[in-house]
Parts: C-alpha cells; structure tokens; sequence
C-alpha cells in the first residue's frame, strides 16, 4: 500500500501514523531509536507490506500489468490502491478526505524535526502538489507515476502504467475493494497486538 491507506490503516493514533509514515526510510532496526509509540507505525507498516505483498489478491492484481513492469509491479500497484481508497473516501470514513489530509500535513509539519532526512526532503513536494488529495485524480496518478519513473531513470517504465489502469479499471477496483476489507481486518488486529505487547 502507499501512503494514503498507511496513514489511515494508522487509525486515529498520531505519533502510529508519524511511524508508519516514515517507515519506508528507516532501515533494519534503526526504528529502535524512535519512541514506543511511533516504533509500533513503524512495525504496522512493514507488517502491512508483508500482509499485501504476499495477499493472492494482490497477485491477480500485478498480473494484470503489462509485463513491461516487472518487479516495479507492485509498486503500481500500490498507487492504484490509494487510488481507489481516494475516491472511495467516503466509505472508509466520516472525515471529508480534504480535512483529514491537511490534519495529516500539519501533523507532519508539527513533527518535522523528529522525520528522517529522506522524508524532510519528500515532504514539502508532497505538501505543495497535495499528492494524497490528487491520488483521486488520473492526472494525479500520472504524476505519482511519473516522478516514480524519473527516480528509477527511466527503467520502470512506470509512467505508461496509467493506461493499464484505465483500461482495465473496474477489475482493478474489484480486486481493491475485496483486499482492502481484509487488511482492515488485519491491521486493526496487528495494531491491538502492538499495544498490548510492544511488537509483533
């Protein structure tokens, strides 16, 4: 999953969505460094990645992909599904989906000396082109895609991924809808074990 659906699988805890935020720039067992709380997003996350990377589900969605992609499949995947999540907002929460992305920016913001060097520099582009809000938006996705091509020089390939999912949309969506109800389940009960014994 990306960042929209780690955020909100963090559910209403701060310094969980702050951990599982940040969790893709903290390497082995530096999370270590960081408080109890933001230690269990970190953990969140990298269980939730675990969880998706090896869902069935998730699989019939990567071999949906053109194979151009290869590896850098699930990744697309990934941004397909905050993509769904996005304009499905409505139904996984009460909070309007504009609100809840500017409480997570000036979360962010408020934190901002305790994130790690690589999100410091990801986080004012995130702000300013309102990257979570746009994941609603093909133009949004394309871009998404298209900085992701540019990191990886041209080799992913990833910027034509957009047309792979516009023609085959509705099946992607299937395929989210149906996952997402089970990592719901999944992280929620991943997030209880945390609380009540410190790691999972």
């Amino acid at each position: 999953m990306n960042f929209l659906a780690h955020l909100y699988l963090s559910g209403n805890d701060e310094k969980m969505m702050i951990g599982n935020f940040i969790a893709d720039h903290i390497k082995g067992n530096k999370f270590l460094h960081y408080d109890t709380d933001i230690q269990h997003g970190i953990l969140l996350h990298r269980a939730i990645d675990t969880f998706t990377d090896s869902h069935p589900i998730v699989r019939i969605s990567k071999r949906r992909l053109d194979k151009r992609y290869g590896h850098y499949g699930g990744i697309i995947i990934d941004i397909f599904y905050d993509h769904f999540l996005a304009i499905d907002w409505k139904k996984y929460s009460e909070i309007p989906l504009d609100v809840y992305i500017n409480s997570v920016h000036e979360l962010l913001q408020r934190n901002y000396d305790i994130l790690p060097q690589i999100t410091k520099e990801v986080l004012p582009d995130m702000i300013k082109n309102n990257w979570l809000y746009n994941y609603q938006f093909a133009k949004g996705i394309q871009a998404i895609l298209n900085r992701t091509n540019d990191r990886t020089q041209g080799k992913s390939q990833m910027h034509l991924a957009t047309e792979d999912l516009l023609n085959q949309y509705d099946l992607f969506q299937e395929d989210f809808e149906v996952f997402f109800e089970e990592l719901r389940a999944y992280s929620n009960k991943k997030s209880k074990e945390l609380k009540n014994t410190g790691r999972l």
